[in-house]
């Protein structure tokens, strides 16, 4: 079930599906998720406890995923999704970009699953330690060179 989520002003989509959620990386998030590190944090935790509640109010129990290992897993995604947005406009060779757009696709949905059900969440898991310091290495301005369309 795909649900909207209005956070200050913007337009964030995430479907629920048990033991799994699917954020997706689109310009209303980029927006959503500018600003300084300290402001990021904020909206993150407030993004992750959004859904979180809503699940439980869905299911009927608790998303069994770490709040910083969400965010870590979120930032992630659209961390590459700028990379690779911001790679295909300096590289102009067509096979290149063409491989790098389908490695965009994956990174647009970023899909959060419970360990039953997602094989790599330890990977998250593990960098989750590490939220602060992927929260501060994504820019302030995400898409100020409006990479993100949609």
């Amino acid at each position: 079930m795909d649900k909207i989520y209005d956070l200050a002003g913007n337009k964030i989509k995430v479907g629920l599906k048990p033991q799994l959620i699917r954020v997706y990386s689109n310009a209303q998030l980029w927006t959503y998720l500018e600003g300084k590190a300290d402001t990021r944090l904020r909206r993150f935790e407030l993004l992750v406890n959004t859904i979180k509640a809503d699940y439980k109010q869905h299911f009927g129990k608790a998303l069994v995923i770490s709040n910083a290992s969400l965010i870590v897993e979120i930032l992630v995604h659209v961390y590459c999704d700028y990379l690779g947005l911001s790679f295909n406009r300096i590289v102009q060779i067509k096979w290149i970009q063409a491989l790098v757009k389908k490695l965009l696709e994956r990174a647009e949905v970023v899909d959060c699953g419970e360990k039953a059900v997602d094989s790599n969440r330890w990977v998250w898991d593990l960098l989750a330690g590490s939220k602060s310091f992927f929260i501060r290495i994504l820019p302030e301005k995400l898409n100020k060179k409006n990479i993100k369309q949609h």
